[in-house]
């Protein structure tokens, strides 16, 4: 599932649209369109246009129009981007290993021959032109231990479902948080505005390390929990029966012995 190291591949690889004028669009789905969005509306903005720049805030792509419209593409749940039938990631944790085009929402043709095409088997991705960036809270990738604080202050929802609501913090999915809330010793219903300053540094310093990480290593589904994260999983640390529950919505997997 493209989490925010999914969507920094993504915008590298939609560095490689820069400068190459739109000649068409492909955008037969009208419910993939968002916040209004018609086909009618795409044609005008982009065909003729280049875009100027690739960038992202948590897990929205935003795509910088040489006139300064925006497009912004969501990614869902297994949506993938590729550029000239080149993936910007391979595969997807929980999503089909299937590579089909009749899965493709969304796509543009440039003047040379290329392309850029968003593949969502579930359909749960979109598009949209000049979205609200600011509804988003601040880039988890980014984020001081100031905004974090001031992200879970006075909140008495569970700590989990604060850092994944992208309102609050951009970025962070189901594997990133569980990874971060694991490595941290956080347990994940705990209220989120209940830890301490000790604990909130703690939580700034590893969701850090783990974004980075794994950055490196290829993913967010590359933690050193991931492999545990199943029925009958074992702490990789403890050894300890992990617990399985759903949180904020989401399953969810986590040690009772040193996640506190």
């Amino acid at each position: 599932m493209p989490e925010i190291l999914e969507v920094e591949c993504y915008r590298r690889t939609a560095e490689r649209t820069l400068g190459r004028p739109v000649a068409a669009i492909q955008a037969d789905d009208e419910w993939f369109l968002k916040g209004g969005l018609v086909r009618a509306e795409l044609d005008a903005a982009l065909v003729g246009r280049s875009f100027v720049g690739a960038r992202r805030r948590g897990k929205l792509l935003l795509l910088d129009v040489d006139d300064g419209a925006v497009l912004g593409l969501r990614f869902g749940m297994t949506g993938r981007l590729l550029v000239d039938d080149a993936a910007g990631i391979d595969r997807l944790e929980y999503s089909s290993d299937r590579d089909d085009p009749a899965w493709d929402r969304f796509g543009l043709g440039f003047v040379d021959g290329g392309s850029l095409v968003l593949r969502d088997p579930r359909r749960l991705g979109g598009v949209e032109l000049d979205p609200d960036e600011e509804a988003l809270g601040p880039d988890a990738w980014t984020v001081g231990a100031a905004a974090l604080g001031h992200v879970l202050a006075g909140s008495t929802a569970p700590l989990k479902a604060r850092l994944m609501d992208q309102n609050r913090l951009a970025g962070m999915g189901n594997l990133l948080t569980d990874e971060t809330l694991w490595r941290a010793g956080l347990a994940p219903v705990r209220p989120a505005g209940s830890l301490d300053a000790t604990e909130l540094r703690r939580l700034h310093r590893n969701l850090r390390r783990v974004l980075d990480d794994l950055h490196v290593r290829g993913g967010s589904h590359t933690g050193d929990l991931q492999a545990s994260r199943r029925r009958g999983g074992l702490c990789p640390r403890d050894g300890e029966p992990l617990v399985r529950e759903s949180v904020g919505g989401r399953t969810t997997y986590w040690c009772p012995v040193h996640q506190r």
